[in-house]
């Protein structure tokens, strides 16, 4: 490298030294370097006004989401009351006391709760036919229940979504519905403080024991007995094993003579099956193999367990057809629930009802009624946040149905729901109409409860009538607290839209044309916005102090957003004349608006959200005809080829990415996915692994005959494209060849060996992508060679005092080097995609260049047409990488395709890298549109570079805008929590994601790329 730079010095003084020869009277070479310094200077000084601009642009977007989700997403107040053994919440004639029961008679004094994660209530029941791998596999659960109804029964475990296994146990513990953000004074980290089953049982001195998922720890800490806990990391969702053989290892042995009398409360949370579906999918041997483990670990339990022991199993929640969740689709919240006991206690209210449900959608509980259930079965009293209701097959009696018995847990449940009812009705200032309805019902449960219990009622249809009005009363209680914690705070959701149009409105006005090189103007906009935020942020501050309750603390952030705004809106009204029309009045930059304005208003609609893939591709294979027709238009013959070639070679490789496809479940049947090996897969066809070769050996030989075009296939360039970057996309089809390796047991190497190979091959790649690629990019002189002629006609290298010299690669030196830069990013996201979604980069890749070529024969480098073009494509390849604008879509497993385990940062790096690769190459590839095949001398340059960044920000910010107002505006839609809310979190996640790597690697990398050319070349 130090001989390349050197070898450039060389040729920077040989052309100073031509020039003082041949000018007469031009400056001394001394004062040429001292101007050149001066002028790097000036460069450099602006280059961090405008990098610090990009990321003012960046604060304000994060201030305005941060204000509109503090508003949307729904929260709830915490109370810090708790209920009390010996203060039941109705006077019933039994005695309460730890020993006996706090509020109703115990029926077990131990307990074993297990729960395997995303046990899914359909791989529990038979199928005639076993067409899928989890098919009669777990065959225990229906058999029991079967067999012995008064010792077992199965139901359909319905979780409120999000089904994410922190915010269920936080549900199975308190019996209350999950909201974003629970607000308490005693909210700390993740622990949960409010009352709750696991709490109760500790004030009652009950001994806990914890096996297995660590996130228990994290919501009770200190909890658990220390010398008889043994808990394991539960992030890795490659490893289906080690939690797994853990919990084994230690459960059995609880139940043995001389440790079974050591602890009172057993839980063990089981990760395999959900591993298992993250990994492979649902439909696969791995998920059949960890059912049949847990189905003989379960028969084992059975035959150790006593008769005071109650045996719980239930899924926290289920998996979608790939495995994953987070949403809420039907097979993401249908989970299973099992009780078992030796005692028979339990019963059915009908005949029918003793055979288990067929389907999920039949007699299903909700998972708030476990903590009721659990909690009067062991005596415990009722959480005071719980919303749910006893389970009817837990105490109807297994004999003759016991309707007293049912209508008195009930009758306690609903009066502690109705003590919880009033204490946040007046926490939260609720007026009477807004409970009203509850109201009435509970007055009409508690009329029954009093004849009941001055033995006015006594016929079997009157302890069913009064079981029946506190059974109303549940649920209409709990359809109110679904309403009341679905209020949103328009003021806060109204001060981030507002922050963001603003923002907005920065953006258009920078964009705009000026007298100028855009950049020049940002020294005085930075003036005055480094004078306005301060200045706002003292005034939020202020308001805070005298009105605390209106602005708070977030009213500094607040008054610094604004009062940076409206510096920045004085210095354009001072220092520019803005035409918002000559540049959008061209074709192109029509088509450039029509693009973004008709997609913003497109996700008003579900439908069209759905779909937002096809419209994507409907949008660049419009722009691909256009480009056709105005390049058959060209004058210039090489020009109109070119451009032919281009457009229809960006439209064949549309087309090419289109087959790659992920389908979310409202696409259903009209969309067939064929990212994984099939629809019910998390892992690659085997044939699918041919891409990642075919990319390694044609993608370095396509990008290669691009820069020989240019004659720029010099320096740097050789080495890193024809060889670094070939043999790190070589190593990346080799990772996945040996994870599917791994999946399919093809090799007899151990599985950790190969776990260890892949590991380490990956972070050997990252290294080469990410550490060797950039310090190319930094240090590596242009892709240049300088032939001198001599005197003799012979052709030499920087021979002294050449007569005429000529330099291959003089016309697209600035493209040529900056490419690099995309090259490196390329080869690490290419490596943490499957290799279908390392095809489909490649094939961005070839777009990119061809929207390169297209923009250069259409003299295009200034409009807006080339940033939102490369906008849509970032967008459009995040859907064929694999993505949705859904929660369940997110590729987990990408955290671990360097680590072992998690590691902070960089596993939520690496899942970055993978949902938004798309996006971060074509915003990283933004500066190439004004870059591409120009000479080292073109003026005005870096102005072009941050007005096309800004245009393709610009599109981002419309569209996250958009989402954002949609989603308040349908803030009470049936579809908002389902569609709307992911494609708002969704747009606002992009558009960080872009403002950041656009100001510090697009815009910072330029800086590097003009210091190293301008080295040679000159300031």
């Amino acid at each position: 490298m130090e001989d390349g730079i050197t070898k450039y010095d060389s040729l920077a003084k040989s052309i100073i030294g031509v020039s003082g020869r041949q000018v007469k009277g031009s400056k001394s070479a001394q004062e040429l370097a001292e101007n050149n310094r001066k002028s790097a200077v000036r460069f450099k000084s602006l280059h961090l006004l405008v990098v610090g601009f990009f990321l003012w642009i960046l604060f304000l977007h994060a201030v305005g989401i941060y204000f509109f989700t503090k508003g949307f997403l729904l929260s709830r107040l915490v109370l810090d009351d708790k209920s009390e053994c010996l203060q039941p919440p109705l006077k019933v004639s039994h005695t309460s006391s730890i020993s006996e029961g706090c509020w109703h008679p115990k029926q077990f004094n131990k307990a074993i709760i297990i729960i395997i994660d995303a046990l899914r209530y359909d791989f529990t029941v038979p199928y005639q036919a076993k067409s899928q791998h989890f098919h009669n596999t777990l065959t225990v659960l229906h058999e029991t229940a079967v067999r012995q109804p008064h010792n077992a029964f199965l139901l359909p475990f319905i979780a409120d979504p999000p089904t994410a296994t922190l915010q269920r146990l936080k549900g199975l513990t308190t019996g209350t519905l999950p909201t974003f953000i629970d607000v308490g004074a005693n909210f700390a980290g993740t622990a949960i403080e409010e009352d709750n089953l696991v709490s109760q049982l500790r004030e009652a001195n009950k001994t806990l024991v914890h096996l297995g998922d660590d996130t228990w720890h994290s919501l009770f800490p200190g909890y658990f007995d220390a010398n008889l806990t043994h808990a394991y990391d539960s992030f890795n969702a490659w490893d289906l094993h080690t939690v797994d053989n853990g919990i084994t290892e230690h459960l059995l042995p609880l139940l043995a003579p001389e440790l079974v009398n050591r602890w009172d409360i057993l839980f063990a949370h089981f990760l395999g099956v959900d591993h298992a579906g993250h990994r492979y999918g649902p439909n696969h041997p791995a998920m059949t193999a960890k059912l049949l483990q847990m189905d003989a670990i379960l028969r084992q339990l059975i035959e150790a367990l006593d008769d005071q022991t109650l045996l719980v199993v239930m899924g926290d929640h289920g998996m979608d057809a790939k495995g994953d969740h987070g949403g809420e689709s039907d097979d993401e919240v249908e989970a299973a629930l099992w009780m078992y006991s030796k005692k028979a206690i339990f019963g059915r209210s009908k005949i029918e009802y003793v055979h288990p449900p067929a389907t999920a959608k039949e007699r299903a509980v909700a998972q708030i009624d476990l903590v009721p259930t659990l909690s009067l079965l062991l005596g415990m009293p009722i959480p005071f946040n719980n919303l749910g209701a006893p389970i009817e097959e837990a105490f109807i009696g297994s004999k003759e149905p016991q309707w007293q018995n049912l209508a008195i847990v009930n009758a306690l449940t609903g009066a502690q729901i109705h003590n919880y009812q009033t204490e946040y009705a007046q926490a939260r200032g609720l007026d009477e109409d807004a409970t009203s309805l509850v109201q009435q019902r509970w007055l009409k449960a508690i009329n029954y409860w009093v004849r009941l219990r001055f033995k006015r009622l006594s016929a079997t249809t009157d302890l069913q009538a009064t079981y029946a009005a506190f059974s109303d009363y549940q649920k209409e209680n709990l359809r109110v607290c679904r309403s009341l914690w679905a209020r949103f705070d328009i003021p806060s959701m109204l001060q981030g839209i507002c922050i963001l149009s603003f923002a907005l409105v920065s953006i258009i006005a920078f964009v705009q044309p000026s007298s100028g090189d855009g950049a020049d103007d940002v020294p005085f906009l930075m003036r005055n916005i480094a004078v306005g935020i301060p200045a706002g942020a003292l005034t939020g501050y202020l308001l805070s102090l005298i009105i605390p309750d209106t602005f708070g603390i977030d009213g500094v952030a607040f008054g610094a957003a604004i009062g940076g705004l409206i510096g920045n809106g004085l210095a354009f009204w001072h220092n520019r004349a803005t035409n918002f029309i000559d540049n959008t009045m061209t074709l192109w930059g029509w088509m450039a608006i029509v693009f973004t304005l008709s997609q913003s208003i497109g996700f008003a609609s579900n439908s069209y959200t759905i779909w937002e893939d096809e419209i994507l591709l409907f949008f660049l294979n419009s722009f691909a005809l256009i480009a056709t027709a105005a390049s058959l238009r060209q004058v210039n013959t090489t020009d109109r080829i070119l451009g032919i070639y281009h457009s229809l070679l960006f439209l064949v490789l549309n087309r090419a990415a289109s087959l790659s496809r992920l389908c979310r479940d409202e696409q259903m049947p009209y969309c067939r996915s064929t990212y994984y090996a099939s629809a019910t897969s998390s892992t690659s066809a085997t044939w699918q692994l041919l891409i990642s070769y075919i990319v390694a050996i044609l993608l370095p030989e396509v990008i290669k005959s691009y820069y020989q075009r240019t004659k720029s296939y010099e320096g740097s360039a050789r080495f890193w494209i024809g060889f670094a970057f070939r043999v790190g996309l070589l190593g990346a089809a080799v990772y996945w060849t040996l994870d599917a390796a791994d999946d399919g047991n093809w090799l007899s190497i151990p599985s950790t060996t190969l776990l260890n190979i892949r590991i380490n091959l990956a972070q050997i790649i990252l290294a080469v992508a990410f550490g060797a690629g950039t310090t190319t990019f930094i240090w590596a002189a242009p892709c240049i060679r300088v032939e001198v002629s001599s005197i003799d006609g012979s052709s030499e290298i920087a021979k002294p005092n050449p007569k005429s010299m000529t330099i291959l690669g003089y016309a697209n030196v600035h493209g040529s080097r900056y490419f690099l830069l995309f090259s490196g990013w390329l080869l690490g996201i290419i490596l943490v995609q499957k290799p279908m979604g390392g095809g489909v980069l490649g094939l961005l890749a070839l777009q990119v260049l061809s929207l390169l070529e297209i923009v250069d024969t259409n003299d295009l480098s200034q409009s807006a047409i080339g940033p939102v073009i490369l906008a849509l494509l970032g967008s459009f390849h995040f859907f064929k990488t694999g993505h949705q604008a859904t929660l369940a879509s997110i590729q987990w497993n990408a955290a671990f395709i360097a680590l072992k385990t998690i590691r902070y940062p960089w596993s939520p790096i690496l899942i970055i890298l993978n949902t938004f690769g798309a996006q971060i190459l074509t915003v990283i590839a933004v500066p190439l549109v004004v870059l591409w095949k120009q000479p080292p001398k073109k003026t005005g340059l870096f102005g072009d570079v941050a007005q096309a960044m800004m245009r393709h920000i610009c599109y981002y910010a419309v569209i996250n805008l958009a989402t954002t107002m949609w989603a308040g505006w349908l803030r009470r839609h049936l579809m908002l929590y389902r569609i709307f809310s992911p494609r708002f979190m969704t747009g606002a996640a992009v558009l960080l994601v872009v403002d950041l790597v656009g100001a510090l690697v697009a815009v910072g990398g330029y800086r590097w790329n003009v210091i190293a050319i301008n080295e040679v070349f000159g300031w």
